[in-house]
């Protein structure tokens, strides 16, 4: 992909084991990548320990992307500060100030998109595959870990001293923001662990949705 695009490509980091594999390659290989991350300003405190400590292993700076202050101001003053708990709707124009203005932003001048998205966290992403358009972004999207499993993550993470998110071993499947991340039973998907107080089929925080809250159209790159 880096050799196929001339522009920019940027990498979004959520911190998880996905995205703590594909730093690894990343970095290892000195690829052209920018490393980005949303600060929604409700990650919990072990993932900027993470966030910290993955700087350090690797030698590299992952550029902070934030809510807009005045957005962000007015969303708080309207639902209250846990106003996204009220309703499915609530909890989406949460996602939107905090995750999905950010990502525009990170994503403004990018003609790649690197995510740790895999097909088996979610059913409705398996249509995508590991190379898709993004039509919202305007950008080509790339999934390196689409046919992973967390385990195999997890095993390429340990393999090769990759900083580890501490919430994985409490059972936390994937990270997200604290208040609306939980651990998972056994047995239960990998989603469950987001915005359990609702009854949706489909879970998806702003990162691969559109801006009317639909799933972001994919299909073969050109």
């Amino acid at each position: 992909m880096r050799a196929a695009l001339e522009g920019s490509i940027v990498f979004t980091t959520g911190f998880g084991a996905e995205d703590q594999a594909i730093t690894h390659m990343i970095a290892s290989e000195g690829l052209d990548i920018e490393f980005a991350a949303i600060d929604t300003g409700r990650l919990s405190p072990q993932t900027y320990d993470v966030w910290a400590a993955t700087e350090a292993r690797y030698g590299i700076s992952i550029r902070p992307f934030f809510p807009q202050a005045d957005e962000l101001e007015d969303l708080v003053s309207a639902q209250g500060v846990n106003g996204f708990y009220r309703s499915i709707k609530a909890r989406k124009a949460c996602c939107a100030v905090r995750i999905a203005e950010p990502l525009s932003f990170a994503l403004a001048e990018a003609e790649g998109w690197v995510t740790g998205a895999r097909a088996d966290q979610a059913a409705h992403r398996k249509g995508h595959g590991v190379f898709s358009l993004d039509e919202d972004h305007k950008l080509v999207k790339l999934s390196p870990l689409f046919d992973w499993t967390r385990a195999q993550a997890l095993a390429f993470a340990t393999a090769h001293d990759v900083p580890v998110h501490p919430l994985h071993a409490q059972g936390f499947a994937t990270i997200g923001c604290a208040p609306c991340t939980r651990a998972i039973a056994q047995g239960e998907p990998e989603r469950a662990g987001r915005w359990w107080w609702e009854d949706e089929a489909k879970k998806e925080c702003g990162l691969h949705v559109g801006p009317d809250g639909g799933l972001s159209r994919a299909g073969a790159p050109a």
